[in-house]
């Protein structure tokens, strides 16, 4: 544990950070999996999921959550399986 009062606070702000990159990447990989799975079974709203899932990723690219390129080809395969 730090004894810095400047490093106290990094220390508690990269846990509050944490968490939150924790749960947008979390909600983003649950947007992709439901939309993956109604790609596959043909469901009627398979195509509001997808559209979801693809603004899941590009939130998560633009705030380097993943890298641009994996966001791109995750949207990617995606689109080829609707």
């Amino acid at each position: 544990m730090p004894n810095i009062k400047s490093a106290i606070k990094r220390v508690k702000k990269n846990a509050t950070l944490n968490a939150q990159n924790a749960t947008a990447k979390s909600a983003m990989r649950t947007a992709v999996k439901k939309a993956d799975n109604a790609a596959l079974n043909n469901d009627e709203n398979a195509k509001e999921l997808i559209k979801s899932a693809i603004q899941q990723l590009e939130k998560a690219a633009s705030k380097g959550l993943i890298h641009k390129n994996a966001a791109t080809r995750k949207k990617a395969q995606l689109m080829k399986k609707a």
